[in-house]
């Protein structure tokens, strides 16, 4: 097994190295906030009822991610929100999370609200999959 590089000093290719991984920080001190990550599904009668596009209640045919983050004692202009196509880095003056995604999404569709009364912030991401028999839109 051969690998090929540009620079014959270095000591793994490019491809090896997961993407995201220049946010790692281990050393920093703040801490990594409680969050969640659930799915939605958009349907509609034609599903529910008639089950005609053949959608199932799997992640694989949800077309976005809901990732709920807990961010107690925290104002909304404290937060930075990085989002990259299968990495979230959050950042603020108490905590910090650094998230691989499950899946890619399209980082320039997204939404994030913050809910101040509790303390979440709710980022709201689609996700960029490949057109196949059920992911058709």
């Amino acid at each position: 097994f051969q690998v090929k590089s540009e620079n014959k000093k270095t000591i793994w290719n490019t491809e090896e190295v997961p993407e995201g991984s220049e946010f790692d920080d281990m050393w920093d001190p703040r801490e990594k906030p409680e969050y969640e990550i659930s799915f939605k599904q958009h349907v509609g009668t034609e599903d529910v009822f008639f089950g005609m596009t053949g959608k199932d209640p799997s992640t694989a045919c949800c077309e976005d991610i809901v990732i709920k983050i807990k961010l107690p004692e925290t104002k909304y202009s404290d937060i930075t929100l990085d989002i990259q196509d299968k990495v979230l880095d959050l950042r603020t003056p108490k905590n910090k999370l650094l998230l691989h995604l499950p899946y890619p999404v399209n980082s320039k569709e997204g939404r994030a609200r913050f809910l101040s009364e509790e303390e979440i912030l709710e980022v709201t991401l689609r996700v960029s999959r490949k057109l196949d028999f059920i992911n058709f839109s």
